[in-house]
C-alpha cells in the first residue's frame, strides 16, 4: 500500500481559495512521508482566504493521521483562512471527532499579577485561614465546656474506661521516650555550658543554668513538643479515620455527642498525663546535666545538688508545672479539631495530621512566651 499523498487539486483565479486532497494510508507507519507533506501544505500563503481538505480517497486512517488532519486545519485557521474538512468517510468520523474534541486550544495563562498585590492577597488568604482556625478552636472549647457540664451533672455518663486507656497510651507508654530525650537535652545543656563557662572560670554556674532552664522552660517545652508529635498526631489520625468511615456520623445518628464520647476522655487524659511527664522529664534532664557535669566538668554530685538547691526554689518548679496542663489542653484541642476536619481521602488525613503537629508546636511555643511575660510581670 502506498503512503498517503497530499496534492493541490485546483485554485481559483482570484487566488483566495485552495483545495487539497488526501489519499492513501494515513497511519503512524507512514509518519515520515506524511509530516513533510502537511508542513509544506500549511506554509503561509497570504492571498488564500479559504482552504478545503478533501479526504474521500483516504484508504486507512488512525489517530496519528487524524491528528495530522486536525493539525493542518488548525494551522490554516491560525493563518486567518476558513478551513474545512470534506469527504471524510463515516467510519472515520468518530475517530476524527474525538481527536478534534481533545485538541482544542488551551486556556490562555492568566495575566501576571503585580507582585505587591499578589503578596497582599496571599497575606489576606492566610489571615482568613487563621481566623477560621481560631473560630474552630473556640467552637471546640464551647462544645467541651457543654460536654463537661453534662458529665458533672451526670457522672455515670463519663467514659472512665476510655479515659484510663488513653491515659495509659499518652502517659505511661510515653515515659521511655520522654526520659531518653530529656536526659540527652540536660546532658547537652551541661556540656555546652561547661565548654563555654570554663573560659571565664565559671564552671559552677552551669548548675544554675541547667536548673533554671530545665524547670522553667525546656522541661515542659520539650515534653509538650514530644507529646504533640506523638499523641497529638495519633488523636488526629484516629478521629480522621473515624470521620472517613462515617463512625462519627453514626454516633450522632444514635443520639450520642461525639465530643463527649470521643474528645473529652482524650483531652482529660492529656491534661493529666502531660504534667506527670513534665515532672519525670525535668528530673531526667537534671540527672543528665548532673551526670555530664560530673564526668566532663569535674563537678561532684554533692556539689551539684548543693548548688542546685541555692539556684532554684519552689517557684521555679511551679512555673514549669503550671504551664503543663494549659499546653496539654492546647495540644488536645488542635489535634481533635484537625481530626474532625478530615475529608474522605487519605491525602486529607495526612495533611490534617501534619497540620495538627505543626499548629500544636507553634501554639505551645506561643503559649510559653505568653506565660514567660506573665510570670515576669508578677515576679515569679
Amino acid at each position: 500500500m502506498t503512503a498517503g499523498t497530499l496534492t493541490v487539486l485546483s485554485g481559483q483565479s482570484s487566488g483566495e481559495r485552495l483545495a487539497f486532497a488526501a489519499a492513501g494510508s494515513w497511519t503512524a507507519e507512514h509518519a515520515q512521508a506524511l509530516e513533510p507533506l502537511v508542513d509544506a501544505a500549511t506554509r503561509p500563503n497570504s492571498p488564500v482566504k479559504s482552504v478545503a481538505l478533501d479526504t474521500a480517497r483516504i484508504d486507512r486512517l488512525d489517530s496519528f493521521g487524524a491528528w495530522l488532519l486536525e493539525r493542518a486545519l488548525r494551522t490554516w485557521s491560525a493563518q486567518g483562512c476558513e478551513a474545512k474538512l470534506v469527504g471524510l468517510r463515516d467510519d472515520y468520523r468518530g475517530l476524527f471527532d474525538k481527536i478534534h474534541a481533545g485538541t482544542q486550544k488551551l486556556t490562555p495563562e492568566p495575566p501576571k499579577q503585580n507582585s505587591v498585590i499578589a503578596t497582599l492577597e496571599s497575606v489576606g488568604i492566610t489571615m482568613a485561614t487563621v481566623g477560621n482556625d481560631l473560630l474552630l478552636l473556640a467552637d471546640m472549647v464551647g462544645a467541651l465546656i457543654v460536654a463537661l457540664k453534662r458529665v458533672l451533672l451526670h457522672p455515670s455518663t463519663f467514659r472512665l474506661t476510655s479515659m484510663v486507656n488513653h491515659l495509659q497510651r499518652v502517659g505511661w507508654q510515653a515515659v521511655p521516650i520522654i526520659l531518653l530525650i530529656t536526659v540527652l537535652i540536660g546532658a547537652i545543656l551541661a556540656q555546652q555550658g561547661i565548654f563555654h563557662f570554663r573560659k571565664f572560670g565559671a564552671d559552677i554556674y552551669v548548675v544554675d543554668m541547667v536548673g533554671v532552664l530545665v524547670l522553667r522552660e525546656l522541661g515542659v517545652l520539650i515534653v509538650c513538643i514530644m507529646v504533640a508529635g506523638r499523641s497529638g498526631s495519633s488523636y488526629t489520625a484516629e478521629l480522621g479515620a473515624m470521620k472517613m468511615r462515617e463512625e462519627i456520623d453514626a454516633l450522632r445518628t444514635m443520639g450520642f455527642d461525639p465530643v463527649e464520647v470521643l474528645i473529652l476522655p482524650r483531652i482529660i487524659a492529656l491534661v493529666i498525663a502531660v504534667p506527670i511527664l513534665t515532672l519525670f522529664g525535668s528530673m531526667a534532664a537534671l540527672y543528665g546535666g548532673g551526670f555530664v557535669s560530673w564526668l566532663y566538668g569535674g563537678i561532684a554530685p554533692e556539689v551539684f545538688l548543693s548548688r542546685l538547691r541555692e539556684a532554684i526554689d519552689v517557684g521555679t518548679f511551679e512555673v514549669g508545672m503550671i504551664k503543663a496542663p494549659f499546653m496539654a489542653l492546647v495540644i488536645g484541642l488542635v489535634a481533635c479539631v484537625e481530626g474532625l476536619q478530615v475529608e474522605g481521602s487519605a491525602e486529607s488525613l495526612g495533611e490534617r495530621t501534619t497540620n495538627s503537629v505543626v499548629k500544636s508546636i507553634f501554639l505551645v511555643i506561643v503559649l510559653d512566651g505568653v506565660f514567660a511575660m506573665f510570670f515576669a510581670a508578677i515576679g515569679m
